[in-house]
């Protein structure tokens, strides 16, 4: 197991955080326990298991020496690695907490505390349930060890064991020298010049999509550090009957259903929804197991507007659907959405230099993050007890009071909200406004 650079767009996330903005990603599973003592066996296993799990043994450490052998291009002076932790211990990182009736509650005041950043950044908490039926399991690892896919497959390997197919044989990659092989320096010098113009084109659309933007108010927040989370369960058949009525895509009804939830949510306290029309992120993976970093984030995303202000389910549907196709059909690595690839061009010093900036401007370049985060069809178990939910829950962006996370799991969708708990005292109306439209959207799909 050897050390690697840090991706750029890892660096970026491990360099913007802040206390009161930790930039980890989490996931509560609840499980049917099969006796009291099943989250205590389970803390025990995870404990166990993850010992053996290379990926969990990671840990990021800066580089400051300007040159190593083999030289790098750029210069890593100013990045970071990813390498194994010599003193690894699993029961750091393994915690089992008291029985608790609301795991949610805990969830959230576990997720406002940053990852230890001198060991390897992930965290799984059992949380037993005072009912002694169930038990639950708040994962955390830093987006700079694994964005959402690699997280699932970190959290995979500590489950009880899969019959899953062999993954194909990975090409050794050639060993790299002190310089790039002369033949290929024409099509880097294409392949820069090509990206600096992507580069421009994206830092064009950003600018554009943020004049005269104003935030929503209700979804914009001062610092304070606080969290708090919310899971909303819906049945995934009629999230498919809504599409088959309407046409687009499950994603596209998915985040249709957002938009008409933030209208109940704002009307109800009294906020209004008039001329309310928040943009929303919606990242889109561009990683590809080959790549110079394949265990690495490489993101891009679409910017569209929510129709918050679209009193009709079916009209808020449709022009969701309008402004998804028009991002697909321009493509992930251009406008305003693709601002996360800019990342690629910048140097390693630049990210630690420039990411306390870069953290605080999110909120001119979107209201509110929605994301899908993908989960296997195989149920998945822990001790023998079967997992019956899970909640994803995306980190929140500095001056952002609200992030959603969407996962579909054995026929249900999963919600999991993560808000600023000053700013969203009142997340369980929000939590309630999603089941309430996907109903609105079934019965204007009604014969």
């Amino acid at each position: 197991m050897t050390s690697d650079l840090l991706a750029p767009l890892d660096l970026a996330f491990w360099n913007i955080e802040s206390a009161q903005h930790p930039m980890h990603l989490g996931a509560l599973g609840v499980f049917t326990a099969h006796s009291p003592t099943a989250g205590a066996h389970a803390a025990d296993l995870l404990a166990a298991r993850a010992a053996g799990v290379p990926g969990l043994r990671m840990r990021i450490r800066d580089v400051w020496q300007p040159l190593a052998f083999p030289l790098t291009f750029p210069p890593a002076f100013g990045g970071a690695t990813r390498e194994p932790a010599p003193d690894f211990e699993p029961l750091d990182h393994v915690t089992l907490h008291a029985p608790t009736d609301d795991f949610h509650a805990e969830a959230g005041r576990l997720m406002e505390r940053p990852l230890e950043r001198d060991r390897p950044p992930w965290e799984a908490h059992v949380l037993p349930g005072e009912d002694g039926v169930s038990f639950a399991v708040l994962f955390k690892f830093h987006h700079a060890l694994a964005d959402g896919l690699r997280a699932l497959m970190l959290a995979a390997a500590i489950m009880d064991p899969m019959d899953l197919p062999e993954p194909r044989p990975r090409p050794a990659e050639p060993p790299r020298g002190l310089f790039p092989d002369v033949r290929k320096l024409p099509g880097l010098v294409r392949g820069t010049l090509s990206d600096v113009g992507r580069a421009l084109d994206i830092g064009a659309s950003v600018a554009r999509a943020t004049l005269g933007v104003q935030s929503s108010p209700a979804l914009t927040s001062e610092p304070t550090g606080t969290r708090r989370t919310a899971g909303v369960v819906v049945d995934l058949d009629d999230v498919h009957r809504v599409r088959k009525t309407v046409g687009g895509t499950v994603n596209d009804v998915l985040i249709a259903v957002v938009a008409g939830a933030l209208r109940r949510w704002l009307d109800e306290r009294g906020d209004g929804s008039e001329g309310v029309a928040p943009r929303a992120l919606i990242p889109v993976s561009k990683r590809r197991p080959r790549t110079a970093h394949p265990q690495g984030n490489r993101l891009s995303g679409y910017l569209i507007r929510l129709p918050v202000d679209d009193p009709d389910p079916l009209g808020r549907l449709r022009a969701v659907r309008t402004a998804m196709d028009r991002n697909k059909d321009a493509g992930p690595n251009r406008g305003a959405g693709a601002v996360a690839l800019l990342a690629d061009h910048v140097p390693p010093l630049g990210h630690r230099i420039g990411g306390p900036v870069v953290g605080q401007a999110a909120r001119l370049l979107f209201d509110i993050l929605v994301t899908s985060v993908p989960l296997p069809s195989l149920g998945l178990k822990l001790g023998g007890c079967p997992l019956t939910e899970v909640f994803p829950f995306a980190p929140l962006a500095r001056g952002q009071a609200l992030a959603v996370a969407v996962s579909t799991y054995r026929g249900q969708v999963h919600y999991g909200l993560v808000a600023d708990a000053e700013a969203v005292p009142d997340l369980d109306v929000l939590a309630r406004a999603l089941t309430e439209e996907v109903a609105a959207l079934n019965a204007a799909c009604a014969p």
